[in-house]
């Protein structure tokens, strides 16, 4: 019974593998060029991330309810705690690396003489995958930080965010829309200002508020308000919305969040 748990866990790294073979499967896409007689072709491998996305959603899912689990049978030892951070670098690390990778490929893909562009413009990706693994680390061998707050945006908050990036494209009805998902330096600048969030010393909330009452939960509500309109409102944009509403309402209420 004990195992059931990290059975959980196990689940959590497994729906991480499968966004990951989800991430680099895909097509062709044939982008017409009206000033030329013949098309030319761009290769886009997003035709299956939405399920990269899905597989990423129920990894968070697991990895949810693994530690509840765990705390309700008495089982949270080290050994879940170990597990529990390997199999989050898989899935909301690696995963949401390989999801950028290939929006860069295709932002390099748009550039005159784009397909021919060096390796080296799509390795900033993995820096996500480099912050998790640090952020993760540092969370097991810390022994300061108090439970009410996390020290660094919680890794799958980075991950599920990421994750929403292909269901954003898929329901864009809007050029503006594939424009910021396929401009390599906003890429780059989502890339460098989510891996420092992870490995930053901002203290955010956790779900387990010390103060108790409209005080302590304040935070909270007006970040579930937030989800909740943007969600009715801007579709799967909510989910970097509410992500950046977390961030800063966890800013704005610092002092009530660390003390």
């Amino acid at each position: 019974m004990k195992n059931i748990a990290n059975y959980l866990t196990v689940a959590n790294l497994i729906f991480g593998c499968l966004a990951i073979v989800f991430t680099m499967q895909g097509g062709w896409l044939w982008v017409e060029d009206p000033n030329q007689l013949v098309g030319y072709r761009v290769e886009l491998q997003s035709e299956k991330l939405y399920l990269a996305s899905l597989f990423i959603g129920l990894a968070a899912v697991v990895d949810f309810f693994d530690g509840f689990v765990a705390r309700m049978l008495g089982a949270d030892g080290e050994m879940g705690k170990q597990l529990d951070s390997l199999a989050d670098v898989v899935s909301f690390g690696v995963a949401p690396s390989l999801i950028v990778f290939q929006f860069l490929r295709l932002s390099l893909a748009k550039e005159e003489d784009g397909l021919s562009s060096s390796f080296l413009w799509l390795v900033p990706a993995f820096g996500l995958a480099a912050a998790a693994a640090w952020r993760l680390a540092r969370f097991n061998i810390d022994k300061e930080t108090p439970s009410y707050y996390f020290r660094g945006t919680p890794v799958p908050s980075v991950g599920i965010t990421v994750a929403s990036m292909p269901l954003i494209w898929w329901q864009a009805d809007s050029q503006w829309e594939i424009d910021i998902l396929t401009h390599k330096w906003v890429l780059y600048g989502w890339v460098a200002i989510l891996s420092w969030l992870m490995v930053s010393n901002l203290p955010v909330m956790s779900n387990k508020p010390k103060q108790k009452g409209i005080p302590g939960f304040l935070p909270y509500i007006c970040v579930a308000v937030i989800s909740l309109l943007t969600a009715l409102f801007l579709g799967w944009w909510a989910v970097p919305v509410t992500f950046a509403a977390f961030v800063i309402f966890s800013i704005v209420f610092k002092k009530s969040i660390t003390k």
